[in-house]
């Protein structure tokens, strides 16, 4: 159990917790067109699985074996998955999950802390029916945003001060999420999803769930 339930506020993570996981080959093909748009011909598979979760020295790595500038090939990443992740959100592939309607119960300040790019978390917010967040943080679509990202506390943080909140709790569905809630020195709750079935977490969370409606007993 948490160590303290008198929590200020809710902060989620965005993709399996909010809204869908976006389809893993859509992502494979975003990045494939990226090495295409920089004139990087032909990627190996390894290069482009790289590249969907790369920290900034395999990032070097990849662009260093086609000759590309890395933050230019970075950007296009991030541009391309951008685009691709819009369309699925536009087609109703990516969708939010039914038991997001608890948000409008909570009654506490909420953020959005994500790994996935700040723009299509702005994008989330404008196209599906959610909203009344004080605060929402993806990451930059830059090399810095690549060092910024969860584990990191940086974004986590950051939302801390903007809500202005000493004891919020963190909704996650990844380890990179409960980490960074212990390194930021607050309480986690893990949702496992269909997806996470399996699923093992090395730091225990604060709280394991299945199902956002189970916030209303915690805050």
């Amino acid at each position: 159990m948490g160590t303290n339930t008198e929590y200020d506020a809710v902060i989620f993570d965005n993709d399996g917790v909010l809204t869908t996981p976006t389809d893993y080959d859509v992502l494979v093909d975003a990045t494939y067109n990226a090495f295409a748009s920089v004139g990087a011909a032909e990627p190996t598979r390894d290069h482009v699985e790289t590249l969907l979760g790369p920290d900034v020295e395999s990032l070097r790595r990849v662009a260093d074996d086609h000759g590309v500038d890395p933050a230019d090939l970075w950007a296009a990443r991030e541009r391309a998955a951008i685009e691709a992740q819009l369309e699925e959100i536009r087609a109703g592939r990516k969708r939010l999950y039914d038991d997001v309607s608890v948000l409008d119960r909570l009654e506490k300040p909420s953020a959005i802390v994500s790994n996935n790019q700040h723009e299509t978390i702005e994008n989330i917010l404008e196209y599906l029916d959610i909203g009344g967040f004080d605060v929402c943080y993806g990451r930059e679509p830059s090399i810095e945003g690549i060092q910024r990202k969860k584990p990191n506390t940086y974004y986590l943080e950051s939302a801390i001060d903007d809500l202005g909140v000493a004891n919020p709790l963190y909704v996650g569905d990844s380890r990179v999420d409960v980490t960074a809630a212990v390194e930021a020195g607050i309480d986690s709750a893990f949702v496992r999803r269909d997806h996470r079935e399996g699923y093992d977490l090395p730091t225990e969370p604060d709280y394991e769930i299945d199902s956002l409606a189970a916030l209303e007993d915690l805050v």
